[in-house]
């Protein structure tokens, strides 16, 4: 099943806004030094839209008994399939010099 299906009416609406919030983010940022074309009012009033969306995705998340494990990503950064564990005797501890 085509996860987009899964999603709420809610849950669809929330996806659109923040893909067209982050894409105007995006579009509108400007190299260091120059005036943004946008007041800081409008960003920090974006910024506050994208927390609320993000807060209420993982409530209907929560709700929905779906794990929300979403995350930003590396593109080489490797699929984790659960907690890594490292034996404790390849553990190694730097030692200060006492110099």
């Amino acid at each position: 099943m085509n996860e987009n299906q899964s999603l709420s009416k809610e849950e669809r609406i929330l996806a659109a806004m923040q893909k067209v919030l982050t894409r105007v983010i995006k579009e509108t940022a400007t190299p260091p030094g120059l005036k943004h074309p946008l007041s800081q009012a409008c960003i920090d009033d974006m910024r506050a839209c994208l927390v609320l969306i993000s807060a209420r995705t993982q409530e209907l998340a929560k709700n929905a008994g779906r794990p929300s494990s979403a995350r930003p990503r590396y593109i080489d950064e490797p699929v984790s399939r659960g907690p890594a564990s490292v034996p404790i005797d390849q553990i190694k501890r730097k030692r200060k010099d006492p110099g």
